[in-house]
């Protein structure tokens, strides 16, 4: 049995683990100490400790220091103060410190009532400001398709630089120049689109301020819902479901799909499909891909590319162009369940009803920010009309509901519009990291045998590893297939792929933690990971809800293919259906 540490945090006793830090020491208690530089989340690999902002300090007996907390280890015997007057002093001055460079727009930050160092400055009192002679450093501002950058409001956290160094692997941000001029900027201290940047907007999800948000597009949707002559169309993603009520006071995990097609509707939007419908289309792509590539393989072709890639998170395709030009042959060339519905909306849908597609406005529902970049990609439109017009993010639809002043918790529940709103619980755990994954499974088993699956959930692709591996049985040919979720991760699997050392047939790539659940564009988590295994418990209870399990055995996707496309592969499924992809590579 591991001996314990026995020590004292402002008179309670307390037991840990040798190496547990002073700061999770005090939480094992309930002793919250406050943070701003650091972030854990548990059970992924998002962790960022450089012990840099001093906000955590306490008063350790026998030290003549105070301590960062959440660098300073346990001994046996140990007396902490988290609370004592010098302590509390000390906090206060370090954060009066920081409001002498930051700006005092709260009102339009928007970060404004979610902001942590705010929410510190109401809990030590501020109420002055002490220290004079702020902003003095040379600072930049940019506006991408994605992620707004203000570094006027950085705080120097460095939490943005860790999870772009260490959890994503991209490397784009890192400190430049020294002194007052120090700040956080891409690599050169160039602008984010001249740099490798994936758009996954993990620096947006654990920046404490303003310095990093998404770009905004609630009021240009505003502008679309009040023009007589567009007809809109709402698509959400099947993590949204799971997240979208933590805005609105419920329970991190309680499953909103109902709720969130009557609130698009209130919005005034005309028709309210589902991304869920374009992920079972994409299964349906995907998997006769892999099929096709698999049954090549056994044939004794040698040119053909295994493993096969998902292509579904655009993070993920923007990783893979800009580092690894070199083998953009072994992703699928499936567009993303978003960009595959764009292009349906936009020529079945509109060809049934007689509607000229300049008429119609497709609108992304995502956790991700990623997305917005993905909209402006030129191939995902004609003549330059987009697939699909732009992304708004889960928090953006909160803050659109919230001016509404739409009672979310009080909607009644109603059902997508048809035929693009049906899907199976197939598309609805794409969500979660391994949901790729096991829906394809799920449709490439019983395509390939030809017998009905014995059990559906492939459990051995869940849970937040960040690489699983599995072997499948499917009717005697064992299937190896491997799951990843961060670019990190990701790199991992490259690299070997690159060396000739990657020994699967089918692999998932999700480039955000837990996968879409954890999308930048997602509820802030600020670093719990409780409310990440929530959201990942409910996708697969919206799975389990579901009468029609399996892509395949959507009936609306049938119709879809009996009506229009005629079958998975097909020349027109390849015109509509498939991309290609670009040597992005930043010299």
């Amino acid at each position: 049995m591991e001996k314990k540490i026995n020590l004292t945090i402002d008179k309670l006793p307390v037991k840990v683990a040798p190496g547990t830090t002073i700061l999770d020491a005090a939480k094992s208690v309930g002793i919250a100490i406050p943070t701003l530089c650091h972030i854990d989340l548990k059970g992924t690999c998002v962790k960022n400790n450089p012990a840099s902002c001093r906000i955590c300090v306490v008063e350790v007996e026998g030290r003549r220091n105070l301590a960062p907390s959440c660098a300073t280890m346990c001994t046996e015997g140990m007396v902490v103060w988290t609370n004592s007057a010098r302590v509390v002093r000390a906090r206060k001055t370090i954060a009066e410190l920081m409001l002498s460079d930051h700006p005092n727009d709260c009102l339009t930050c928007p970060k404004c009532s979610d902001c942590e160092l705010q929410r510190l400055v109401m809990r030590f009192n501020i109420r002055e400001m002490p220290f004079k002679g702020g902003e003095q450093s040379a600072r930049k501002k940019e506006v991408t398709a994605a992620i707004t950058r203000n570094m006027d409001k950085c705080i120097l956290c460095r939490r943005c630089e860790s999870v772009c160094n260490n959890v994503q692997s991209v490397g784009v941000l890192g400190a430049v120049r020294r002194g007052f001029d120090t700040t956080i900027a891409p690599t050169f201290d160039r602008m984010f689109k001249d740099t490798d940047c994936t758009y996954c907007g993990q620096c947006v999800a654990v920046c404490p301020t303003g310095a990093l948000t998404e770009r905004d597009n609630t009021d240009r949707l505003l502008e679309d819902l009040n023009n007589p002559n567009k007809i809109v169309i709402a698509q959400p993603a099947p993590a949204v479901r799971v997240a979208l009520g933590e805005e609105f006071g419920m329970a991190p995990g309680t499953i909103v799909t109902g709720k969130l097609a009557t609130a698009l509707r209130y919005l005034g939007f005309t028709k309210v499909f589902d991304t869920d419908f374009a992920a079972d289309l994409t299964i349906m792509e995907e998997g006769a891909e892999i099929l096709k590539r698999l049954k090549a393989f056994l044939a004794g072709d040698k040119d053909v590319k295994l493993p096969i890639m998902t292509s579904c998170c655009p993070a993920w395709v923007n990783f893979f162009e800009h580092n690894y030009p070199d083998l953009l042959d072994y992703p699928s060339s499936a567009k993303s369940p978003g960009q595959m519905f764009g292009a349906i909306a936009k020529t079945w849908w509109c060809e049934k009803r007689g509607i000229d597609r300049s008429k119609v406005v497709v609108v992304s529902i995502m956790p991700c920010l990623a997305k917005k970049y993905e909209c402006e990609r030129e191939e995902f439109s004609v003549d330059g009309s987009p697939d699909v017009d732009y992304s708004i993010s889960t928090r953006e639809l909160a803050r659109l509901i919230k001016r509404a002043n739409i009672k979310f918790a009080e909607l009644p529940d109603s059902d997508f519009d048809t035929p693009m709103g049906e899907s199976s619980g197939a598309g609805a755990i794409f969500g979660a990291t391994g949901g790729v994954m096991e829906a394809a499974l799920r449709t490439v088993y019983e395509v390939y045998t030809g017998k009905e699956l014995p059990k559906l959930e492939f459990t051995q692709v869940r849970g937040f590893e960040g690489i699983k591996e599995a072997v499948i049985d499917i009717d005697g040919f064992p299937l190896k297939v491997c799951v990843a979720h961060t670019l990190s991760n990701a790199r991992i699997l490259m690299d070997r792929l690159r060396k000739g050392e990657l020994d699967y047939h089918v692999v998932e790539v999700m480039a955000c933690p837990g996968g879409c659940i954890g999308g930048a564009g997602q509820p802030y988590h600020h670093g719990n990971i409780d409310i990440l295994n929530a959201r990942r418990d409910a996708i697969y209870r919206e799975d389990e809800g579901k009468a029609i399990r399996k892509s395949h055995k959507n009936p609306d996707i049938i119709k879809l293919y009996e009506e229009f496309l005629g079958e998975p592969l097909s020349e027109r499924s390849e015109e509509l259906l498939h991309t290609h992809y670009f040597n992005k590579q930043i010299q």
